[in-house]
C-alpha cells in the first residue's frame, strides 16, 4: 500500500502508486529544451596560441628543479638560503612565543581573583 501526506488532515493517507510518487499535486517537470552551457565557451590552450610573446618571463622550473634535487643534506624548506632560514626561524620563534603565551594565559586563568 502507498501513502502520502494529506495537507488537509495533516496525516498520512492511503493512495495509489502515482499519487505517492507525485505527492501534493506536484507533477514531474516537462523538459522543453536543454539549458545553455555554463562553461561552454571555447578554451584556448597555450600550445594553440602560436607565439611565445604572450609569456614575458623566463622559465625557471628547470633551475628550481636542479636546486631542490641536489643532495647537499639540507631539508627542502631551507634550500634557497638566507630568506628560507629567516622565514623558518621567524616561524619557530612565533610558535614558541605563542606556546609560552598560551601557558601563561592558562596559568593566569587558573589563579583565583582577589576580591576587594
Amino acid at each position: 500500500m502507498y501513502y502520502k501526506f494529506s495537507g488537509f488532515t495533516q496525516s498520512l493517507i492511503g493512495t495509489s502508486a502515482p499519487g505517492a510518487y507525485n505527492p501534493q499535486g506536484f507533477r514531474p517537470p516537462v523538459v522543453s529544451d536543454a539549458p545553455a552551457l555554463v562553461f561552454g565557451t571555447p578554451v584556448k590552450y597555450a600550445s594553440e596560441s602560436g607565439s611565445a610573446s604572450e609569456f614575458l618571463g623566463k622559465n625557471r622550473v628547470p633551475d628550481l628543479q636542479r636546486l631542490f634535487q641536489t643532495s647537499d643534506g639540507l631539508p627542502v624548506h631551507l634550500k634557497r638560503g638566507v630568506p628560507d632560514r629567516l622565514l623558518y626561524r621567524t616561524t619557530m620563534a612565533l610558535t614558541v612565543g605563542g606556546a609560552l603565551y598560551c601557558l601563561v594565559a592558562l596559568y593566569m586563568a587558573t589563579q583565583p581573583r582577589n576580591k576587594k
